[in-house]
């Protein structure tokens, strides 16, 4: 695949293998700014694998992840931190500290190891206002609840004004109405801002409804490649997850019903 000059965020022929078994089979494909993709799959489909790869923080077996025509790891390290901002699927919180000084810690990238700037704190405050965090800015970290605390996460990184945000499972773990907040704030990040969202769910009618475009992965291969309503096809489906389902509609859009396991 070849690779322009442009903010693409790019998987040339990525091949990781565990032993014998290859998580990830020669994949390909073009991510864009602007855009929410979601990739989707069974578990040990290598979702997590495929966005590792992107950010960096893995280094494929064969073929490469490249930003902007430049192979991802290749660029220097804190370049590649101001540039990929990245959402674990479990991030921690291991130490005692206000939401603000935890957003803080997405500046390192850009401050290093001296104080904040007064461009750092303004794009701190930007961050929490945007994840509606200003309120609890003075609070311990560790005596919010699971949303707020996701909510004080994704400042962190959007503190640190990535081109890219990818987030494995960021829904994980919250309540429908910390979900949608989530959801809104992703959208936000890349319709307002034209920055690229990458990130990994399960939740296929999610899916359906957030994303700009789903990535199918299966056996470590890419079966599917399009708008949700061409990735997520009755067939694709089956293929993916071996069952039986439908597309219905729903009050807020789409939705995947599930009618039972395939062949059954």
């Amino acid at each position: 695949m070849s690779m322009g000059d442009t903010d693409d965020l790019v998987a040339d022929d990525l091949v990781v293998a565990f032993g014998e078994r290859a998580v990830l089979d020669r994949i390909s494909t073009r991510f864009r700014p602007g855009e929410v993709t979601a990739i989707v799959g069974p578990n040990g489909a290598g979702k997590s694998t495929l966005l590792a790869c992107l950010a960096g923080l893995r280094r494929p077996d064969a073929g490469r992840a490249a930003l902007g025509g430049t192979p991802i790891l290749a660029l220097p390290h804190r370049e590649r931190a101001r540039r990929v901002g990245f959402l674990p699927q479990t991030p921690e919180v291991a130490w005692a500290v206000d939401v603000e000084t935890l957003v803080g810690l997405g500046r390192t990238p850009h401050s290093g190891a001296r104080g904040l700037s007064e461009a750092d704190q303004a794009a701190v405050r930007s961050a929490l206002d945007q994840t509606r965090m200003t309120s609890l800015a003075h609070r311990d970290v560790t005596t919010l609840s699971g949303g707020e605390r996701a909510r004080a996460l994704l400042a962190r990184v959007l503190a640190g004004e990535p081109s890219w945000l990818l987030a494995d499972e960021p829904l994980a773990g919250l309540d429908p109405g910390h979900q949608l907040d989530t959801v809104d704030l992703l959208r936000a990040f890349a319709a307002k801002r034209g920055q690229g969202v990458i990130m990994t769910l399960h939740d296929l009618s999610v899916a359906l409804r957030l994303a700009d475009r789903v990535v199918v992965l299966q056996d470590g291969a890419l079966i599917a490649d399009a708008a949700p309503l061409d990735a997520l096809t009755p067939d694709v489906l089956r293929r993916a997850y071996g069952v039986e389902a439908a597309i219905v509609p729903g009050s807020a859009g789409p939705l995947i019903e599930l009618i039972g396991l395939a062949g059954a």
